[in-house]
């Protein structure tokens, strides 16, 4: 069991998904958590966790938190030294996502709302690992402006999973998720 299984262990899907689907939890597809909005298929979330390598002690973002489940999950990773910072562009599932990790008790994890015409937290950053719940149309810049001189992003484009560093941009398979916005 390697410390995404670990992870996923420690914060099941379930207590992140509302009520009347958290019987589906264990589906292996994405599942709508309200606002149209979904939460992940759970092999892409591993998928791109493992892409995303997060470390103890390291700086995260998380665009498209949504429920809060990958906040959750990347905090597990990145541990009390670390800190991880959500951002979630519809109002709605801010809430929610801050309810469902506050109950995690990982107090260096935290969502915050998306600034119109902002993409990401650029005022926390650097950032060591930034890992984007939601497919792009192009490599979004302004976050990859985010990235320490070590950083990785990982990010759907166009259907394809790009794992991204300031130097190097490779593919890892197609997927689909909600639009970025």
């Amino acid at each position: 069991m390697d410390e995404v299984d670990r992870a996923f262990a420690v914060w099941p899907r379930a207590g992140f998904l509302p009520p009347e689907v958290r019987d589906r939890a264990a589906y292996d597809g994405p599942l709508e958590i309200g606002a149209g909005q979904t939460s992940s298929q759970p092999r892409t979330v591993a998928d791109m966790l493992r892409l995303l390598d997060v470390r103890p002690g390291q700086h995260v973002l998380d665009v498209g938190s949504g429920s809060g489940w990958t906040t959750a999950l990347l905090a597990h990773l990145a541990g009390p030294t670390g800190r991880v910072r959500g951002v979630e562009v519809v109002d709605a599932l801010v809430g929610l996502g801050r309810g469902h990790l506050d109950r995690t008790g990982q107090p260096w994890a935290s969502i915050e709302p998306a600034v119109p015409g902002v993409l990401g937290l650029p005022e926390h950053a650097p950032y060591d690992r930034i890992l984007v719940s939601a497919m792009a149309t192009q490599l979004p810049d302004a976050l990859r402006a985010q990235l320490a001189d070590d950083g990785v992003l990982v990010v759907p484009v166009g259907g394809v999973m790009l794992r991204v560093t300031r130097d190097e941009v490779t593919e890892h398979g197609y997927y689909r998720f909600v639009p970025l916005v």
